[in-house]
């Protein structure tokens, strides 16, 4: 009898276009041809047919990696944007609610805060 693993989370199944492939992989995969092949035709006649076919690798890896990069359920694209604002957007150092309660305080009167004793 076959067996086929059924998955519990619906979520993680992906919709297949053609090929075995899935909408997202096509227009990788396709990208990555459309910047890879004409590089290698221009490359191998200047220089050898190996090293050309290197320069076809390099320009396709970049595509490739962010088609089937995939961190936590997330895609690249969704990935880097979390990472670029949070290193760039966001505080570096956490501050107290308090302390910023203080603070709107201080600019809503013009003035600054009484200190409180034994803190």
């Amino acid at each position: 009898m076959a067996y086929v693993p059924i998955p519990k989370d619906l979520q993680k199944v992906k919709t297949k276009v053609a090929f075995n492939l899935t909408k997202r992989q096509l227009i990788g995969f396709s990208l990555a041809g459309l910047a890879g092949i004409p590089t290698y035709l221009a490359l191998k006649n200047w220089v050898a047919t190996d090293i050309a076919m290197i320069g076809l690798i390099v320009v396709a890896l970049p595509f490739f990696f962010i088609t089937l990069y995939e961190k936590d359920g997330q895609t690249f694209e969704q990935y880097f944007r979390a990472v670029y604002l949070h290193e760039f957007y966001q505080p570096k150092e956490r501050v107290r609610k308090e302390a910023l309660r203080e603070k709107n305080k201080t600019t809503a009167r013009g003035k600054t805060p009484a200190k409180r004793k034994g803190v």
